[in-house]
C-alpha cells in the first residue's frame, strides 16, 4: 500500500503572504480569478483536511458558522479547542505522529489548508509531499508568510502552471 500525499493547497501574495496581520484575506478576494480558480478540481482529489485552530475560526467567521467541508475528514490542531461537532475533529497531539499514522491510512489526498504556524512544522518535519500555491497579484508589505525563516533547505520539482485569468497556479511535488 501506497502513502497517501499529503498537499499543501493555498494561496499567497506575490510577496509571499497569506493573509494581512489582522487574518484579512481582502485583497485575495479583489484579484480577479477565473470560474473557482481550480479549486473544485483539486478539492474531487481530497478525502481529509488539516488546519489549525486560527484557520478554522476564520473559514467558521467568514462562512458565518456554515461548515463548508461537508462530506471531508476534517482535522483542526488546537492546544486549546477541545468541543467536537458533526463536521470537525479537534486534535492535541504530537502533530509529526498524527500525521504519519493518517497518510498510512486507506484514503485520497490529504489537504493542508492553512495556517502559517501549521505549515511550519509540516515542513521542518517533512510531511508535505506536494504544494500548490496560487499566486495572486499583489503586494501587501507584509503580514502571515506564505513560508517562515527556517534553517534547512527543501528542493521542489515543478509539476505543473495554471493560469486563472489574474492568478499563477504553480504545483510543486517535494523532492526526497
Amino acid at each position: 500500500m501506497s502513502q497517501r500525499k499529503l498537499v499543501l493547497y493555498i494561496a499567497s501574495s506575490l510577496d509571499g503572504y497569506i493573509a494581512t496581520e489582522e487574518h484579512s484575506l481582502d485583497w485575495l478576494f479583489a484579484v480577479e480569478g477565473e470560474g473557482d480558480n481550480g479549486i473544485s478540481k483539486f478539492y474531487e482529489t481530497v478525502d481529509s483536511l488539516l488546519m489549525g485552530r486560527v484557520t478554522y475560526d476564520w473559514i467558521m467567521d467568514y462562512e458565518k458558522g456554515e461548515f463548508p467541508y461537508k462530506g471531508k475528514e476534517c482535522y483542526v490542531f488546537s492546544k486549546s479547542r477541545k468541543e467536537e461537532n458533526e463536521y470537525v475533529t479537534f486534535v492535541n497531539e504530537d502533530i509529526s505522529q498524527f500525521t504519519k499514522n493518517l497518510k498510512n491510512k486507506n484514503g485520497k489526498t490529504i489537504w493542508l489548508v492553512g495556517g502559517g504556524n501549521l505549515l511550519d512544522t509540516f515542513m521542518k518535519e517533512k510531511l508535505v509531499d506536494e504544494i500548490i500555491v496560487t499566486i495572486a497579484p499583489v503586494l501587501i508589505g507584509s503580514g502571515i508568510p506564505l513560508f517562515k525563516n527556517y534553517n534547512f533547505q527543501t528542493s521542489l520539482s515543478l509539476k505543473e502552471i495554471n493560469r486563472f485569468n489574474q492568478f499563477a497556479e504553480l504545483h510543486y511535488e517535494v523532492v526526497r
